[in-house]
């Protein structure tokens, strides 16, 4: 069992005891939900109970971006053996505002009742972000934010606190792994509200339960067995992680792209899974011609964008036509960054990044 330190603790108790105070109008609420939709396989605390127990925390990452020192993201989890967050890292794969006074700062700040921002408070102490896997989807629980993903143990969910949506818009509902319901509530009443929910369309909270009920489970060191891939970009159960993420005591499978088989960081991903025990997999991936790169989707530049990291990828010095993946992005950000002048017609290096992480959003969609 990983101790935590004090602010840590602290999270997670205001976490706790918010939650404890909406549970019991989120039971009744959940249990409404149940009933409207006829679903009397399991009671809403049987299915709070279910959910957790059935599903896992993923963190999805790219492996192949680089951080401080110029170590890829793969090969610094190799050299460290944890995985950190970004107030640590200073990389994101979403907004990177993981700094005293910035977005994330003060959004933890609200979350967590001020516990990370305690005199003895050290970076390394902030929580780590995933999503719960509730519907064991194959590239995990959000592929917004990495082509690859570590699969948590169970263990790992004792310490997590949850949210039903990105903490970045300080969602309302939140909850731990005893004090569920009130995330439960949230999911239920969307399904009811808008027919979908974690990217999942159904017709009612009955038939949604059902689906979840009736998917595989991940099966431990071989697998995934999985649901198909689930393109979650905005809709998950948020996760954050508090304490020490430890590769080799804490991480069940690492699941990777395969556009990596052949590379540097698909040898990476191996040396990384055998160095801590680590059973590796492979999710369907993502694959998209660049002719077929929408323009209604994250913006105009995308075709364009597209076409040029498809003929940085296959080496050429001209626009071509090609097929882009989770390599071709990550060889085109590398591109960018020891030749940010062969990107200018785009913009600033700061700006193309960014069209980069929005071309990623472009190939789980569309891919």
């Amino acid at each position: 069992m990983t101790e935590l330190n004090r602010c840590q603790r602290m999270a997670l108790e205001a976490v706790a005891t918010k939650a404890e105070a909406a549970r019991p109008h989120a039971k009744e609420k959940a249990a409404g939900i149940l009933r409207e939709a006829s679903f009397d396989a399991l009671t809403a605390e049987e299915l709070c109970e279910a959910v957790l127990s059935r599903s896992r925390v993923t963190l999805n990452f790219h492996p192949d971006r680089l951080i401080a020192g110029g170590l890829t993201v793969a090969e610094g989890l190799l050299r460290d053996g944890e995985y950190r967050s970004q107030f640590e890292t200073r990389i994101s794969n979403g907004g990177l505002s993981a700094y005293p006074g910035g977005d994330r700062d003060r959004w933890e700040r609200s979350l967590f009742a001020g516990a990370y921002q305690a005199e003895d408070a050290q970076p390394c102490d902030r929580p780590k972000y995933g999503a719960l896997n509730v519907m064991r989807y194959a590239d995990g629980a959000s592929p917004r934010f990495g082509s690859c993903y570590f699969r948590l143990k169970a263990g790992v969910l004792d310490r997590c606190t949850f949210t039903y949506g990105d903490s970045h818009a300080q969602p309302e509902h939140a909850g731990t792994r005893k004090r569920f319901m009130p995330v439960l509530a949230a999911l239920l009443e969307e399904v009811r509200s808008t027919g979908s929910a974690l990217a999942s369309e159904a017709d009612d909270a009955g038939q949604f339960a059902a689906r979840f009920l009736t998917a595989p489970e991940d099966d431990g060191e071989h697998g995934p067995r999985h649901s198909g891939v689930g393109r979650a970009l905005d809709d998950y159960i948020e996760a954050q992680v508090h304490g020490p993420l430890r590769l080799e005591s804490d991480v069940e499978a690492l699941v990777a792209d395969p556009s990596f088989r052949g590379t540097a960081a698909g040898a990476q991903l191996g040396t990384l899974s055998e160095a801590y025990g680590i059973p590796l997999c492979w999710h369907p991936g993502f694959r998209l011609a660049a002719e077929q790169v929408p323009d209604d989707f994250r913006g105009p530049v995308m075709p364009p964008l597209a076409r040029r990291v498809a003929a940085v990828s296959r080496g050429a010095e001209t626009d071509a036509a090609g097929v882009i993946d989770a390599a071709a992005i990550g060889r085109a950000a590398l591109s960018l960054h020891r030749q940010p002048e062969a990107w200018g017609d785009f913009g600033t290096p700061a700006e193309v990044l960014q069209y980069l992480k929005q071309l990623w959003h472009v190939l789980v969609r569309c891919g």
